[in-house]
């Protein structure tokens, strides 16, 4: 997909038939959750939605949210996590590259933010507690019941109509209007009968999501993905980026993304990690292991895609299995054709398309407890029968965007604060630093929550600053 017209103009004011407190562009997991806390705040808004039905990149995820502190997570007993702890998971897998103001203000806001959806607007939280995640030094993922991002998004849109939120779909932003001072007064969309309408704002959230699904922005800022699988939403265009060049803003970043080293093909469906966590492990098509999987499954997506052909296989067991079928992703991928079954290494390797041998070596170097020569440690081998799962490495969202400041607000080339736009989320440059293996698990639904809470918060003030000016 080549680059969309976004741009800029100036007016003093907008002529809109409708005028709300807060706008915002993108209606993922970012921006309804900041609708419904601009809602508890008593402040009226719109979410602008492309698609006919919100979905984004929140709902093609596992759905899963990192978070310390909750109320789940301290009714499960785990009392030794923090925001402090948190805070250093991120940037011990960032390797200290991650924008530390934000990361203390993602850490310290996510579990107040996920506690307010849980209290205040029904969403039933679970916390993961059978196995880690790479990078997280204690158990603090969190999910609804169902552990998917399209439950999830149900969730919030549900939410979101008892709440009496409007959300206008298939409303298409090209154009902020912004007034000489850089303070945002409105927006024009597109309307699916070729209409352009305008809507005017006191404030602008930008939650629209990253640049994954722009082929020329891929191709320049990531080339290493640019011939990989984008496993996102095609609605990730890059807008705030290009918004962010027309104002002159600073972004940051840009090298930094979520791969995922287990995009089940022809299937088309991510496999959870857990797997590989807990014992499982991936192999080449010469029945060769080719990285320490528990590193994570981010930068597994450069390990997968350098194999021959851009070809991994999950292998692992019947206990892993059971864990895998745990995962709805899994089922399904299942249900479509793609686990093989193998009651031999011989049958393995034929479903590989590798010589015995080798594969029987590789096997062997899982027992007994002595490191690979990657440095990893298994606690046991594989025993027959063994499962494959054929992958390949997936480009899932951008992590680079808009620089803001801990509150939000869009941030010019000089560090000052724009008045009133915000951006969050994809939208804006996140917390993994500017590679890929700076990706910790959960970091992509972290900014959107996180961001949007804290988003709502600083706009709300904003709103409430102007009227009691007025």
């Amino acid at each position: 997909m080549s680059a969309p017209a976004r741009t800029v103009r100036r007016a003093a004011q907008v002529e809109a038939d409708v005028h709300v407190a807060v706008a915002i562009v993108g209606g993922g997991a970012c921006g309804l959750t900041a609708a419904l806390m601009l809602a508890d705040a008593g402040i009226d808004c719109v979410v602008l939605e492309r698609d006919a039905l919100p979905s984004g990149s929140t709902a093609l995820s596992s759905g899963f949210i990192p978070a310390p502190g909750t109320r789940v997570q301290q009714a499960h007993g785990v009392a030794d996590d923090s925001a402090a702890r948190f805070a250093a998971d991120i940037q011990a897998k960032a390797h200290g590259r991650a924008a530390a103001a934000l990361v203390d203000a993602y850490a310290h806001a996510i579990g107040p933010a996920l506690d307010a959806l849980q209290a205040r607007h029904g969403l039933g939280w679970m916390l993961l507690d059978g196995f880690l995640y790479p990078g997280h030094s204690v158990h603090r993922m969190h999910a609804l019941p169902q552990k998917t991002g399209a439950a999830l998004m149900a969730a919030l849109q549900s939410a979101v109509e008892a709440a009496g939120i409007p959300v206008l779909t298939q409303a298409v932003v090209d154009t902020l209007v912004l007034d000489a001072h850089d303070r945002v007064v409105g927006i024009d969309y597109l309307r699916p009968d070729g209409q352009h309408e305008t809507l005017g704002c006191d404030a602008l959230l930008l939650a629209c999501n990253g640049f994954g699904g722009n082929t020329e922005m891929v191709r320049t800022l990531l080339p290493e993905m640019a011939e990989a699988t984008f496993g996102g939403h095609v609605g990730n265009d890059g807008s705030a980026i290009l918004w962010g060049e027309s104002l002159g803003a600073r972004l940051r970043d840009l090298g930094g993304y979520q791969g995922h080293g287990s995009w089940v093909t022809p299937q088309g469906a991510l496999m959870s990690w857990a797997v590989m966590m807990e014992g499982g492990v991936q192999l080449n098509c010469d029945g060769r292991r080719f990285h320490d999987e528990t590193l994570g499954y981010s930068e597994a997506a450069v390990h997968v895609l350098a194999q021959p052909g851009g070809i991994g296989w999950n292998v692992f067991d019947t206990p892993l299995l059971a864990l895998a079928r745990g995962f709805p992703d899994f089922c399904e991928a299942e249900a479509a054709g793609a686990l093989r079954r193998c009651d031999s290494v011989a049958a393995l390797a034929d479903c590989i398309g590798c010589e015995a041998a080798v594969l029987q070596g590789t096997l062997d170097a899982m027992r007994g407890g002595v490191p690979a020569a990657d440095g990893r440690v298994f606690s046991r081998g594989l025993g027959a029968p063994y499962f494959a799962v054929k992958v390949t490495g997936a480009l899932f969202h951008t992590q680079g965007g808009l620089d803001t400041a801990p509150d939000m607000r869009v941030l010019r080339q000089d560090g000052t604060p724009l008045p009133n736009l915000l951006a969050a989320g994809g939208a804006a440059g996140g917390v993994s630093g500017d590679a890929v293996w700076g990706y910790l698990s959960g970091n992509g639904l972290l900014s959107a929550v996180a961001g949007g809470y804290i988003a709502a918060h600083t706009a709300a003030a904003l709103v409430q600053h102007k009227e009691a000016s007025a």
